[in-house]
């Protein structure tokens, strides 16, 4: 045996290549969207391992098989999901077999269960399901306490591959019970700590600029990611280490720099959304808020009953999105839609005021604009939005020019609107 493989077989890799290969052909056309390597990549990265590829494939054999060999010389872990069922497109057990030239032996304790569902559920059991016991002789067996389909644990030439279910409750009690504590005994690991900071309503170019000293400054082992999303950036910084107080203490310390620079435009720190942010603050001062809606469609009230235990400050909305609601429910003057347009500061404001009478709360949003992707004129192009807040002392609308997605501009404005009331709570 050379020397290099005696090596690797003492010495296990401290930070290994770690592979995610999804098997489907429904993954590929988009009929269904690959949560299992964005969960795994997260849990592997809890207990200090790295992904450092996703692989999608389809459900051939010979594709599979290909691929699986072109994984194994680059990666150390090679963590697998989908194909393993008792149906004619599930073909990831029969080309395991064939990649790794061995064939299949029965767990009894496997085909034990399997008759034990098949018994509660009344059904008959089928030979087709009788196999889901017969596994690779070189496999050892991981139990399904989700479900049926057993998953598999290879370890061969100095790479572990794990076979599981494609089903995403299946495969997470399989990595939790598992497959996670067993790659934490097979490899020593660093610790990884994410330290996030969320920025509204600012440029990346201008944030990535403001940036530069502190970015520059940063020590080897913590590195910086700008992730943009609709009207927010997500700047996290990644600290790699042996122990994680000191990496949560050496973020912490970045934080106070970067809220020094940005100050009131920094809208959550750590996991907090910005939606959750405002919650806080709304129940930290009692108060109580409406929404009136039009360009929006609903999706701002959307936004604040999606934290749990709105109902404590989140009264309702009014969905105005004809001209006569805005004018019947909400009270806005007919004379002065005809004069302003409904796209305009008049009109956010008397949505808002009208909505805080009518729900009797303390603070009030509105939205009014043109979503798109029709519509729009010079005074008001499509993206025009106006943004209307009221509460006991004062009444005022903003406006904004975003886009022409329609779907963006309904939740820019969403989030706008969010933060102009995280603004106005925080003064």
């Amino acid at each position: 045996m050379p020397i290099i493989t005696i090596l690797l077989a003492i010495f296990k890799p401290i930070m290994p290549n770690i592979e995610i290969l999804t098997i489907g052909e429904e993954l590929l056309i988009g009929q269904t969207i690959n949560t299992n390597a964005a969960w795994i990549g997260e849990k592997l990265n809890e207990i200090g391992l790295k992904v450092h590829r996703h692989t999608t494939i389809t459900d051939d054999k010979e594709i599979i098989k290909q691929t699986l060999h072109e994984a194994a010389q680059r990666s150390n872990v090679i963590l697998i999901t989908g194909g393993l069922g008792a149906t004619n497109d599930d073909v990831t057990k029969k080309s395991l077999c064939e990649y790794f030239n061995v064939g299949l032996v029965r767990h009894e304790n496997v085909l034990t269960h399997i008759k034990e569902i098949y018994s509660r559920r009344n059904r008959t059991l089928n030979l087709a399901m009788e196999s889901q016991a017969d596994l690779p002789e070189n496999c050892t067996c991981i139990f399904n306490h989700a479900g049926i389909a057993p998953g598999m644990w290879f370890d061969e030439n100095n790479v572990i591959y794990v076979s599981m279910p494609g089903v995403p409750y299946e495969m997470k009690e399989m990595m939790q019970n598992f497959v996670l504590p067993e790659l934490k005994k097979h490899f020593s690991k660093q610790q990884i700590y994410h330290h996030k900071i969320w920025i509204a309503s600012l440029g990346e170019s201008y944030i990535a600029e403001k940036l530069q000293d502190i970015e520059n400054n940063l020590p080897q082992h913590i590195q910086l990611a700008y992730l943009p999303q609709i009207g927010i950036l997500q700047l996290r910084f990644t600290a790699i280490g042996k122990d994680i107080d000191v990496l949560i203490q050496e973020c912490q310390e970045i934080e106070h720099k970067v809220c020094a620079v940005f100050g009131n435009a920094i809208v959550g720190i750590g996991e907090i959304s910005l939606p959750e942010t405002v919650a806080n603050l709304l129940k930290e001062k009692s108060l109580t808020i409406s929404t009136a809606e039009s360009c929006t469609g609903g999706y701002l009230a959307h936004l604040f009953t999606s934290v749990a235990g709105s109902s404590t400050y989140f009264m309702g909305s009014v969905v105005s999105y004809d001209t006569s609601i805005k004018i019947q429910q909400l009270g806005v003057n007919p004379k002065d839609v005809e004069k302003y347009g409904v796209v305009s500061e008049q009109i956010a404001i008397q949505m808002a005021e009208g909505v805080r009478k009518l729900l009797n709360t303390d603070i009030a949003l509105s939205t009014t604009g043109i979503a798109g992707p029709d519509g729009g004129d010079d005074l008001n192009p499509v993206g025009t939005v106006w943004i209307g807040y009221t509460d006991a002392q004062k009444s005022f609308a903003r406006r904004f020019v975003f886009e022409k997605d329609r779907l963006r501009n309904i939740q820019r404005a969403s989030l706008m609107a969010l933060d102009i009331l995280r603004k106005e709570l925080i003064k």
